[in-house]
């Protein structure tokens, strides 16, 4: 799973025709991605201010506005990529357009055959 955080500043940051070229340049990526079938998918997260968690104590869930830790950045988007080991997934962050103005962060995930019964 590819992640990549940012904020309203760091995102305008960039300015607007930059902007527009990281988009356009990540839509050729994504494309590249599919066509090879390592990319699953590929989710931007929608209105932030909106998130909300749950948690459940005593077996009553408890909705609340967030979640909002401490962070300067927020989750911007999410990439679920099938490749052949970290060493790929590696590769693929690295020719992100993210990865040059704000990181992509490289999480493995568990995919349900890796958990037993």
């Amino acid at each position: 799973m590819l992640l990549i955080y940012g904020n309203e500043e760091a995102f305008s940051a960039v300015g607007a025709e930059a902007l527009a070229e990281i988009i356009r340049e990540t839509d050729a990526f994504n494309q590249e991605l599919f066509e090879s079938g390592e990319l699953i998918g590929a989710y931007g997260m929608a209105d932030q201010v909106n998130s909300k968690m749950v948690r459940v104590s005593g077996g009553t869930p408890a909705v609340t506005d967030g979640p909002y830790a401490e962070a300067k950045e927020y989750l911007g988007s999410v990439w679920i990529v099938d490749c052949d080991g970290p060493d790929r997934a590696l590769e693929i962050a690295a020719r992100n357009p993210s990865a040059r103005h704000w990181g992509v962060e490289v999480r493995p995930i568990m995919h349900e055959a890796d958990v037993g019964p």
